[in-house]
């Protein structure tokens, strides 16, 4: 969350204002009688007229000085920087003002006590039958079936008129993501509390709302009148919408001088939820932070939105049947208004967590500093491991826990970034995050409980990853060392080694981390392998969720045979039940020391060594490792060499056969028969595993409890991400079947009875029961049915250009992602997926279309510039590598004698490039070499053949790029 400090000088740059920040709300306190000390300066500041687009106002006489700083003003909301600099010092010297559990309080008792709001508790951070978030990030989550008209009318919340209260939320991850500002500066947050008041169906709107926000912030809290500012909607010609003047003049009857009454248009004051649905124009409340000594400072306060719109399918806007109030003021940015401070972490929602840092870990106190000012990033280390625990603590406490997927992987990087500030930065000893939990319970623990319930758990878990986290760190550096001392000054570090230290590879090390670590020591990662290691796992990972019997690297039976020949026993597999469930809850899972008996190459020759970067199978003559069998993927992790623990054997996957388990692996330096290995399995990923092999149990139970025990199944295959069940049928299971499945499955989940592990004779298996599983609801198949309906209507409507096609196509990738894995009535699935497959099909035959008329037409500009000659360089303005590849294609084409290279600059100096050589050219001139030249000139790569070549650049000299390539192309021909 950026708490935006803005200042009214034309003259200072800022940066582009993000979209309006999200509302929140806690669980009612007690209600408290007290009023706020007006402790701010009260000089009013000089009255300044706004320049009105849309009505005049009353002009006042002012200096020329005060017009220009208005003029500034309203770029500056636009354009709203962060709080920077020194933050200790408050603003005035007036008597101490509440803390923020008051300040938290009054809000809640307002709306209850003087306006008859109910108060309702916060929402779970984990969010619920949304499957576009990772985790709540607004006051108004959870009340979107309100907004969306699919609240179920018997639930409570159908009941909903005038609500109030304070909601956790976190901004990590997903289109919302604040966690690496963090620290940065003075106002991000990865977790933070919205204060919010909604009214529903009418109840009230904007007179009333705005109202009541006038009386909590000048009459309960005290901020003096002259210290507010408000903005609101301007209007939207190209849309077709008016000004919104009834909120104007609510505010001038109010009390609000003209002078400090601003219009803004739709970016700034018009909220939309997405694409489709209810949307309305938003009026906000400022606080000048100058006081009136010099240029108005602003900072965004409170937002309200008045929902009275709704976005069609088709685009246009129509009115709504209900109007709706959304409220939202960030608890954080308001204590440290009404406690004089600049710095929400100079606010005694931060102080005791500050202190007990300093306490903790001997580093110098905390002095709020920034930028170069920081020596040593100690205050940055500071702030962020203080808003870090502060969202560790939340989430463990609300079900999110550190993992290797989704929300829970955002999470395991939140806490490792903490870690390595704390440990790296603060010198704090082994087990400190986990000593800071009580800390954060003992702040925000009586507003919500569910932190006081929860607490030694959390301080388990984060105790436990902390320490694994260090073990890796201390691991990754040495690698980092050791294949830096094997590089040349001008080598780029290898991809697959930053793979192998990432979360997705074998240590969990977040691979921005790994990237930070390279850049502290000034070199450069191999960042387009590291794209193409990530493409690969995408497909891996694509493979894994259907059964393949004969994928990977297998023994045929000649080398079976010669296994038995030499008398060796089957691998000992019995060290994959080598774990145990920790008093937190977590598992621990066992190292396995093994020695190599054979290794393979991947046509399944048997050798007695491989070398560096080959992909072997190995041997062992035991194994922890989970060899994929009866339908479960085979565990992931790594082994080392007893003896040198830096150098790391990814272990892609484990398969049997006949009896022997082979490891398949891509070897980072020789392996030999005879060595003693050390085998870790990826603990994340087993636990999936065990995860789902339990839920398979739980539903072949379910369903023979449905249907009858003549049900029988045929199948399954489970990896982390998904699970699949086969079961025969007498007919297929009708939607009302479906749904008395899924309601016995969620009756056993919350029994939350205990799993139990035996191996016993195969006859006696069908009396072993499962009893646990994953399920969500039918909100999410809800959800998403909306989502496809709303990608079929954009659709259908067409795209104006590549790049909207290009972003529907991916909208229908990510819809269907999301309906392939998330937890929904299998019915549902079905039907979406088929309607998406559709889709998928119609939105890449548009893109073809678009780029092809497109590379037309940039064909026929460039022949107009170059009517005549063998060799065409240039540039050509496009967002798409295909795009420029079907131009130059299409150059070729129409002038077969010519050779031609493009190429298209991007943002942030990246740049495209393609080309064709003439046939009459080669085999001397060929289109790989004349790409690679150039594009060796701008530090990026080139693939392709004699013919036609592509690649990738950066540089910020494109004429001396296009200097080169004529200067090669006319040097070959």
């Amino acid at each position: 969350m950026n708490y935006r400090g803005l200042q009214a000088n034309p003259s200072q740059p800022f940066p582009q204002r993000r979209q309006r920040l999200p509302r929140g709300l806690p669980p009612p306190g007690a209600a408290v009688g007290w009023e706020m000390p007006r402790f701010l300066p009260t000089s009013p500041s000089t009255p300044a007229v706004p320049s009105d687009p849309v009505k005049p106002l009353p002009r006042v006489k002012m200096a020329a000085s005060v017009a220009a700083a208005v003029g500034g003003l309203r770029r500056a909301i636009r354009r709203s920087p962060p709080w920077r600099g020194p933050s200790r010092r408050p603003l005035s010297s007036a008597p101490p003002p509440a803390q923020a559990s008051a300040v938290r309080d009054a809000f809640l008792s307002f709306f209850r006590d003087r306006h008859g709001h109910r108060l309702v508790p916060s929402a779970s951070v984990r969010p619920r039958g949304d499957p576009s978030l990772l985790f709540v990030n607004a006051g108004m989550n959870q009340f979107k079936p309100i907004f969306l008209g699919t609240v179920d009318p018997r639930s409570e919340m159908a009941g909903f008129r005038r609500v109030a209260n304070s909601q956790k939320c976190v901004r990590a991850g997903g289109s919302h993501n604040d966690l690496e500002d963090v620290g940065r500066d003075l106002s991000h947050h990865t977790f933070f509390e919205m204060l919010g008041n909604w009214a529903f169906g009418g109840e009230y709107f904007k007179e009333e709302a705005c109202g009541m926000a006038w009386e909590l912030l000048t009459q309960v809290y005290g901020i003096p009148e002259d210290r507010l500012w408000v903005s609101y909607f301007g209007g939207d010609p190209k849309a077709g919408l008016d000004p919104d003047l009834e909120s104007r003049d609510i505010w001038l009857s109010l009390g609000v001088p003209a002078s400090r009454v601003l219009s803004f248009g739709p970016q700034e004051n018009f909220w939309e939820m997405g694409d489709t649905g209810p949307c309305g124009p938003c009026t906000e409340i400022h606080y000048d932070l100058a006081g009136g000594m010099g240029a108005p400072q602003l900072v965004e306060l409170w937002n309200l939105v008045f929902m009275q719109h709704n976005r069609e399918a088709d685009g246009s806007l129509q009115p709504l049947p209900q109007r709706h109030v959304d409220t939202g003021m960030g608890l954080e940015r308001l204590v440290a208004v009404l406690q004089g401070r600049r710095s929400t972490y100079d606010t005694d929602l931060f102080s005791p967590l500050l202190n007990a840092i300093h306490q903790g870990c001997g580093a110098p106190p905390y002095l709020g500093r920034v930028g170069a000012a920081d020596e040593g990033r100690i205050d940055m280390a500071y702030r962020v491991v203080a808003d870090h625990i502060r969202t560790l603590s939340v989430c463990i406490a609300d079900g999110v826990s550190p993992g290797m997927s989704g929300a829970p992987l955002v999470l395991r990087r939140i806490l490792r970034r903490a870690v390595r500030f704390s440990t790296e930065v603060l010198r704090a000893p082994p087990g400190f995050l986990g000593s800071l939990v009580p800390v954060v319970v003992e702040t925000l623990g009586d507003t919500y409980p569910e932190l006081q319930k929860n607490s030694a758990q959390i301080a388990n878990l984060v105790s436990e990853d902390e320490a694994a986290f260090l073990a890796s760190l201390q691991r990754g550096r040495r690698i980092i060392d050791r294949t830096l001392r094997r590089l040349g000054p001008s080598d780029v570090f290898p991809a697959d080694v930053a793979w192998s230290l990432s979360m997705s590879g074998d240590l969990g090390l977040p691979l921005d981390l790994v990237e930070l670590m390279l850049e502290e020591k000034g070199v450069q990662l191999d960042s387009a392998g590291l794209a193409r290691l990530a493409e690969e796992e995408a497909q891996h990972r694509a493979r894994q969720a259907e059964p393949a019997e004969e994928q990977g690297l297998r023994l045929n039976i000649h080398a079976l045979g010669e296994l038995q020949r030499r008398g060796l026993p089957p691998t000992d597999d019995s060290p994959k039940y080598n774990y145990c469930l920790r008093p937190s809850g977590g598992y621990e899972f066992g190292t396995c020391e093994a020695q190599v008996l054979q290794l393979y190459t991947e046509d399944g020759t048997a050798v007695a060594s491989v070398g560096e970067g080959q992909r072997c199978g190995i041997l062992l003559d035991r194994t922890n490792f989970y060899a994929e069998q009866g339908g479960q993927a085979s565990d992931r992790g790594y082994l080392v060499r007893v003896g040198q623990q830096d150098v790391l054997f990814p272990v892609a996957r484990a398969q049997v056969c006949g009896g022997f388990i082979l490891h398949e692996a891509v070897a980072p330096e020789c392996l030999k028969v005879g060595d003693a290995v050390q085998l870790h399995v990826d603990k994340s990923w087993r636990l999936g595993c065990m995860e789902k092999h339990t839920a398979i149990h739980l539903l072949n139970w379910a369903l023979r409890q449905a249907l009858g025990p003549g049900t029988e199944q045929r199948g399954s295959h489970l990896s982390p991400e998904r699970l699949r069940f086969d079961v025969a049928t007498q007919a297929p299971l009708t939607p009302e079947q479906l749904r008395a499945v899924e309601s016995t499955v969620q009756e056993a989940v919350r029994q939350d009875e205990a799993v139990y592990m035996e191996e016993v004779a195969l006859a006696h298996t069908a009396h072993v029961p499962g009893l646990r599983c994953l399920d969500e609801a039918r909100e999410v198949g809800q959800s998403l049915a909306q989502e496809v309906e709303a990608a079929t209507e954009r659709l259908s409507r067409g795209s104006r250009d590549v790049v909207e096609a290009q972003q529907l196509s991916k909208d229908v990738g990510r819809l269907t992602d999301a309906v392939d894995t998330a937890v929904m009535p299998q019915w549902q699935r079905r039907e979406l997926q088929a309607t998406l497959k559709v889709l998928q099909r119609r939105a890449n035959t548009a893109i073809r279309k678009l780029e092809v008329r497109q590379a037309a037409q940039k064909a026929q500009e460039l022949l107009q510039r170059h009517p005549e000659g063998s060799l065409i360089v240039d540039t050509v303005s496009t967002e798409s590598l295909s795009v420029l590849v079907k131009v130059v294609r299409q150059l070729c084409e129409q002038v077969p004698s010519t050779s031609v290279l493009l190429l298209s600059p991007q943002p942030l100096g990246h740049v495209l490039c393609a080309c064709q050589v003439a046939q009459s050219a080669t085999p001397a001139f060929t289109a790989e070499a004349w790409a690679l030249a150039v594009c060796s000139h701008m530090g990026g790569k080139a693939w392709g053949s004699r013919v036609v070549a592509q690649g990738t650049g950066s540089t910020t000299d494109l004429e001396a790029a296009l200097s080169t390539a004529r200067a090669y192309a006319l040097n070959q021909l």
